[in-house]
């Protein structure tokens, strides 16, 4: 929960996105139907009406999960949404999975959005990235900066703390919704990236959360499963039929081994073995 103090400042800040929208002729947002995005996408079409237009990429890095939430949440929103596809893995330099992964997949998602801003008359291709991604490795943020793409969330200050705060003000059932990055991100670089190794990955995340676990990440390490768990949420480690049920289940989705990480969930750890001089 946010302060009274830390609220008069969230709230200067989300007048100041308004203000960054209101500057501009229309949007198309990236649009993923995460937390961020979702409210970019809200408050974009309550300051710039029809002038709003979402796009979502579906990939082999992209759970059909996911895509089903973000049309049914542009709908409810009643925003034009796209879905276009696009296959990293066709990407040049992508499966390799070097620490500019995300450059070269970035770079293709913006360009195509772009001709589709100008498709549709649209001046401004704008993402979901706030304040607190500019603490972490992220080279996506570079084909955003050489594409002219925006990123208001970030531009107004607000953190992913401030943004749950906000949505849960204006009714967003995604306001508590968890963090959620592409498949590719659960690779440790170097490692290849293949759309067999994406669908274990995938089933092996829809099992745990089945199982009623909500943030958590299947790290994929050739045949080993790294699972981060929230602190919180490490208790199975006390039930040996759980741990038994998980072990099984994730070695008949084609791990040879599962793990857990003592450290539990934090976003970015692939990044933590990165040198400096490679950021």
């Amino acid at each position: 929960m946010l302060q009274t103090q830390e609220v008069t400042s969230t709230e200067k800040k989300f007048f100041h996105l308004k203000e960054i929208l209101s500057s501009m002729d229309g949007v198309c947002v990236a649009f993923s139907g995460g937390v961020d995005s979702t409210f970019l996408l809200r408050v974009a079409r309550d300051v710039l009406g029809e002038r709003v237009i979402a796009v979502t990429a579906t990939s082999p890095t992209y759970p059909e999960s996911e895509l089903r939430e973000a049309i049914e949440l542009a709908e409810s929103m009643n925003v034009r949404h796209l879905v276009i596809s696009s296959n990293e893995l066709e990407i040049p330099g992508f499966s390799e999975n070097s620490t500019n992964r995300c450059y070269h997949c970035k770079n293709e998602l913006f360009r195509k959005l772009k001709t589709i801003a100008e498709e549709h008359g649209i001046g401004n291709v704008v993402d979901g990235s706030n304040h607190d991604d500019t603490r972490d490795f992220r080279p996506g943020r570079r084909a955003a900066r050489e594409l002219g793409v925006r990123s208001p969330l970030s531009e107004a200050g607000l953190t992913k703390k401030e943004i749950r705060y906000l949505s849960k003000q204006l009714g967003l059932r995604t306001w508590n919704k968890p963090s959620f990055a592409c498949l590719s991100s659960r690779f440790p670089y170097g490692e290849r990236i293949t759309e067999e190794k994406l669908r274990k990955v995938e089933r092996a995340e829809r099992f745990l959360r089945e199982l009623g676990f909500t943030q958590f990440r299947v790290r994929h390490h050739n045949g080993i499963a790294r699972l981060e768990f929230l602190p919180e949420e490490m208790s199975f480690f006390n039930d040996a039929d759980l741990r038994v049920r998980i072990d099984t289940e994730l070695k008949r989705i084609g791990f040879n081994y599962v793990t857990v990480d003592l450290l539990g969930y934090r976003t970015g750890s692939m990044n933590e073995v990165i040198k400096t001089d490679e950021v």
